[in-house]
């Protein structure tokens, strides 16, 4: 095929879109189920009709082929495990008696079975539940959920393509299951999963699928030569099967490096490359290998992750360049839309222009049909939609929000010192255990407790102008209030305010800064029924006002015994929003520590003792590449310092870390020169434990005992037996004992249980130390 045959066959695709619905129509059906005021039957509706809005508005748009089967109700690897028969034996009596209760009771755990672990999905900020695998394991395959949906779409006079996690980032991503030696290679299982993706192929051809999309996102990692050939021992088993339809092996977030070859030479029919993240190494290396002659090419040019309009003309040219480089070349999104809010429009408090430099799910998917159409039909037919592309990206570049002087001169004036605690950890550490007085394994929370419907209520009402600003407060004061009342009574030894004022921890603050903008619509999936508004990070960064200190302070004389400070870290502060585009994240992230440096100092000022800083993204915004790690891991732990780096050596600086990979960066963990960091431990059996004592961690830690993302109630002995286990690891004089995380979104009877249940079972460990 020519070029110009290979332009006209241009189609637009998608990979995947939201879940929730314009209204997170899917959140509030699940959780209705949960607490029994939704049926199985109505929920199964409104999953139904989500689908289906779906994909008329992608086909009403001009996407040629929708995705099929990336809808979930709480996890796309979870319902992969479903698929293949990964059911973990201590939930299989759950799924076998009611597979959509047992589904949830995998997710979510019961009071008598632990969920799946949950982690992050690459370097993002979605959750997938980890797949638990041995080599007992047996694979049978489940295709209902992705015949059904291919067969709604179909009933709806539309293409569906089928999306599958690949079997080869399927088995990367698992773990061994409990109970299984920890070096236990879950891809040593690669021939016995085969025939099941082999038998699922088949029942999707014979639904009607004329391709597939099996998803391969490991592959952009580093991976070993035992890895790779795995990779093509499956595509040629796969790509040789008679009974199937055609094969579109998709890749994403970076680029895939060593494993493009290996993938090029299989026998299937098309690839699926980023072009945003990775253009110039894809590029690279797809005319290394010759192109994809007699293939298909679905380019994503198109950013999947961020929420800025696409500058059309730099992604034509990089589609023009790959004519001739396969047979045809299709025009797609880099990802996912699942990782942006679903529609732009919905938003009325963003200023008109600026809202013309956003572009979420739909905007994307206009984009991607308007570049099919001008590199089918040339640029003469999109030369208006041209026009208004350059003219959105040059107010934004022109923008006074982008440039701020100040801010500018300031972060120029950062010298090393300015990262730099002023006394060495040993020494601070004498001064904080002589000035903070804390028993052996203290005891505290991460930060948030329970946000109940009266306190989501009040923030509605006060928005509405139901109520005034002197309820709100009054309301916020007195939820403080019982808070303290409550650590003091269950006897927790370093209190926190419970942070009832804060929608969410980083919009929260971003709604104080300038540079931000705020979202009303921009809900974007966390994981499961937990979903988030990203703020914008549109332009330079400063604190006009203190955020916190108020409530800090307040919350602090109600009580003798220390209240932490609670911020949220500058990567995190990134990471959790859809950053600018238009700099390095270097410097953005130090704009954002020094005005988080400044909050810092003034609670300090204010008389608090104990600052967290948490930076849950530091190991998810890591690069997939190892050879990327070290230019990251410098600017943004040296971010951290400069945040915290101001106090007085008695001042003890906190961190918290949450559902991450830790082994791949406890160095970095060491270099944040933080006094105590808390993890999440309890999924994962305190493996981190484990890692941090493996590298020699010499400061104090809390890994976590209760894993707060399921309403079970831990009991006593569990607790104190995840305890006994830390303290293999750590020693009892830097043990800390915690939480996995916040329990904004627990409710308060499993918390008040759940924290009393902790606290005993600190103070029983304490009894047996002394007693030894």
């Amino acid at each position: 095929m020519t070029a110009k045959s290979a332009a006209a066959a241009a189609r637009a695709t998608v990979y995947g879109y939201p879940r929730q619905g314009q209204s997170r129509e899917l959140k509030k059906a699940i959780e209705g189920y949960w607490k029994g005021r939704v049926d199985a039957g109505a929920l199964r509706a409104t999953a139904t009709e989500l689908r289906a809005a779906n994909w008329r508005q992608l086909a009403e748009a001009g996407i040629h082929e929708v995705p099929t089967g990336d809808f979930s109700y709480y996890d796309h690897v979870l319902d992969t495990s479903v698929m293949v028969g990964a059911i973990p034996e201590r939930h299989r009596a759950a799924v076998e008696a009611d597979a959509l209760d047992g589904y949830f009771a995998m997710a979510r755990g019961t009071q008598d079975a632990a969920p799946l672990e949950m982690t992050k999905w690459f370097d993002t900020n979605y959750h997938y539940l980890v797949p638990e695998l041995g080599p007992d394991t047996v694979f049978t395959a489940d295709s209902t959920k992705q015949v059904t949906e291919l067969k709604e779409a179909v009933a709806l006079g539309l293409s569906g393509r089928p999306v599958l996690v690949g079997p080869v980032t399927y088995l990367l991503l698992a773990k061994p299951a409990p109970g299984v030696a920890a070096d236990f290679d879950p891809l040593t299982l690669l021939d016995r999963l085969l025939p099941v993706y082999a038998q699922v192929l088949a029942a999707l051809r014979t639904a009607g699928a004329e391709w597939v999309q099996l998803d391969e996102p490991a592959l952009v990692q580093d991976r070993t030569a035992a890895e790779l050939n795995a990779a093509a021992r499956a595509y040629r088993d796969l790509g040789g099967l008679t009974e199937r339809p055609k094969l579109l092996v998709a890749s994403y977030f970076d680029r895939l490096g060593d494993a493009l070859p290996v993938l090029a030479k299989a026998p299937v029919e098309g690839l699926a490359l980023d072009f945003t993240e990775a253009a110039a190494a894809n590029l690279d290396a797809l005319a290394a290998v010759g192109g994809l002659p007699g293939r298909r090419l679905v380019a994503g040019v198109v950013n999947g992750r961020n929420i800025w309009v696409n500058d059309l003309e730099k992604s034509l040219a990089t589609l023009g360049t790959l004519l001739g480089l396969a047979d045809r070349v299709d025009v797609a999104a880099s990802c996912s839309l699942l990782h942006v809010p679903l529609d732009a429009t919905a938003e009325r408090d963003i200023e008109p222009q600026i809202l013309r430099w956003l572009a979420f799910a739909r905007q994307k998917t206009a984009e991607i049909v308007t570049l099919a159409k001008g590199l089918g039909g040339g640029t003469g037919t999109i030369a208006a939609e041209l026009a208004a592309n350059r003219a959105d990206l040059a107010s934004r570049a022109g923008s006074a929000l982008t440039h701020d002087p100040a801010v500018r001169a300031r972060t120029a004036a950062v010298t090393a010192t300015d990262a730099r605690r002023s006394q060495p950890y040993p020494e601070r550490v004498a001064a904080q255990r002589a000035h903070l007085r804390l028993p052996l394994l203290p005891t505290t929370t991460i930060g948030s407790f329970p946000q109940t419907a009266e306190l989501r209520t009040a923030r509605a009402d006060l928005r509405a102008g139901r109520i005034d600003s002197a309820g709100y407060e009054e309301r916020i004061r007195a939820e403080i209030g019982e808070v303290i009342s409550f650590q003091e009574k269950t006897g927790l030894d370093v209190l926190v305010h419970g942070e009832a004022e804060r929608n969410d921890m980083v919009q929260y603050f971003a709604e104080q800064l300038t540079g931000y903008l705020a979202t009303q619509h921009g809900w974007v999936q966390s994981y499961g029924t937990r979903y988030v508004r990203p703020p914008i990070l549109a332009g330079d960064i400063s604190r006009p006002e203190a955020m916190t200190v108020r409530w800090t302070a307040y919350a602090q004389s109600l009580t003798t015994k220390p209240v932490k400070g609670m911020l949220t870290g500058p990567v995190t502060m990134l990471a959790w929003s859809f950053v600018r585009d238009d700099q390095p994240l270097a410097d953005t992230a130090r704009q954002v520590a020094l005005a988080l440096r400044d909050e810092v100092n003034d609670l300090e000022t204010a008389g608090t003792s104990v600052i967290q800083v948490d930076e849950p993204a530091l190991r998810e915004t890591l690069p997939l590449r190892a050879c990327d790690h070290p230019e990251y891991l410098a600017w943004a732990t040296e971010a951290f310092r400069l945040t915290t780096a101001g106090v007085r050596p008695d001042t003890q600086i906190h961190t918290h870390m949450c559902y991450a990979e830790f082994g791949d960066i406890v160095q970095a963990i060491d270099d944040l020169d933080a006094d105590v960091i808390s993890l999440e431990a309890a999924r994962s059996h305190m493996q981190v434990a484990r890692e941090l004592a493996g590298h020699g961690y010499p400061r104090e830690a809390g890994p976590g005992v209760y894993d707060i993302h399921s309403p079970r109630v831990p009991s006593t002995e569990e607790a104190a037996a995840l305890l006994r286990t830390g303290l293999k690891a750590i020693p009892a004089e830097r043990l800390w004992v915690n939480p996995d995380c916040g329990l904004k979104t627990r409710a308060w009877p499993e918390t008040r249980a759940s924290l009393e249940n902790l606290v005993t079972a600190a103070r029983t460990v304490r009894t047996e130390l002394s007693a030894s």
